[in-house]
């Protein structure tokens, strides 16, 4: 995008680590919402129209007007995953199928939305005793992995193993490392519908991970790459083509009507 047609993202965080736990607090004085968004302004600058938008929000800071201005959307969930509206989860589901892209990080991956995507448990194994992380780059060639260390180090970070319950990722971006020897597939592309996802791990809310200058450009590539180049948003349809009109379906219901 440019900075005449910038990408529009709504950040979305849960906010409850935040007002609760004083370490996070000082960690994340802006939240961990405004820390994520701080990381997009400043390797995207005028490409990109960022806001927030956190859980105690009314309708979770998600209508339908700004999930229709929302380009991408990145998914920032921890202790609270219960407290998302399935409305809401339904909402947010729709517009990915039809073509806006969602950004799911860290312990996203047992929100309800990223759950419903994959059609999994998403479950893993885990230990937060300060670990090491590397993020190793399988993929140098992906927009995603550009500009990007090989490996990245992160001093302290949550640890996140394998197995990890997800569908096979059509493309895996980075495999992290821990001092325990565990290996993690802590960067995939899914597609569903119309929607391109990235689940990316790092960032658990004890450690300042959203402050690392590489997690940062990760996400921002991440932002880059899951911009849809469909001409506009509409979830795919079932449609029935007459035999010899290539161009006309009609809309057909069938079963569910």
């Amino acid at each position: 995008m440019t900075e005449s047609n910038p990408i529009r993202v709504t950040v979305w965080s849960e906010n409850r680590h935040e007002k609760r736990d004083e370490l996070v607090a000082r960690l994340y004085p802006d939240g961990m919402h405004g820390a994520v968004k701080s990381g997009i302004d400043e390797n995207l600058g005028t490409g990109v129209e960022v806001r927030t938008a956190t859980l105690d929000e009314p309708e979770h800071g998600l209508s339908e007007e700004v999930l229709a201005n929302t380009d991408v959307l990145t998914w920032w969930g921890h202790m609270s995953h219960a407290d998302v509206d399935d409305e809401i989860v339904e909402r947010v589901h729709r517009h990915v199928l039809a073509g806006m892209g969602l950004i799911v990080l860290h312990s996203g991956h047992w929100s309800k939305i990223f759950t419903k995507l994959m059609g999994t448990s998403c479950t893993l194994r885990w230990r937060s005793e300060q670990d090491r992380e590397l993020v190793w780059t399988v993929d140098p060639t992906h927009p995603i992995a550009q500009g990007i260390p090989h490996p990245i180090e992160i001093p302290q970070q949550e640890m996140y193993g394998e197995f990890f319950d997800i569908p096979t990722p059509e493309e895996l971006v980075f495999i992290s490392s821990f001092s325990g020897g565990e290996v993690f597939r802590s960067g995939c592309t899914f597609r569903r519908g119309h929607g391109k996802i990235f689940f990316f791990s790092p960032g658990d809310q004890d450690y300042p991970v959203y402050h690392h200058k590489d997690i940062r450009r990760v996400i921002a590539n991440a932002v880059e790459w899951a911009v849809t180049d469909r001409p506009e948003r509409a979830v795919p349809e079932l449609l029935r083509y007459e035999t010899g009109d290539f161009f006309n379906g009609k809309s057909y219901q069938g079963a569910n009507a």
